[in-house]
């Protein structure tokens, strides 16, 4: 029995080390090239990124990510990341606090 205890408490701390070490890939912006994603180079690529990948930039919620990925299906992929201000609920403030962090690919 004691054994078994030991197992479990080994498997658990195995668990939790390798929950951390991807919490903290994903802080740095590092990316696994097997999973698909909006990330590109640690930046956010506004014409392939989904609604949870949009709303972690500042100021993009959940109705505003919705309407980026509406516009880009309507007028095609974005250009420039400056283009990302023809959509309702972006302005000059969200482009500003999200420099360096949107990329178009």
């Amino acid at each position: 029995m004691r054994r078994r205890i030991g197992s479990v408490v080994i498997v658990a701390l195995t668990l939790s080390l390798l929950a951390s070490g991807a919490a903290a890939d994903e802080r740095s912006g590092k990316t696994d090239p097997s999973r698909p994603g909006g990330k590109v180079e640690g930046k956010i690529n506004i014409n392939e990124a989904g609604r949870a990948e949009l709303m972690k930039l500042s100021g993009v919620g959940a109705g505003t990510a919705d309407r980026i990925i509406s516009y880009r299906q309507a007028h095609g992929p974005f250009r420039r990341v400056q283009d990302l201000a023809k959509v309702e609920g972006v302005g000059k403030g969200v482009l500003e606090r999200n420099e360096g962090r949107i990329a178009v690919k």
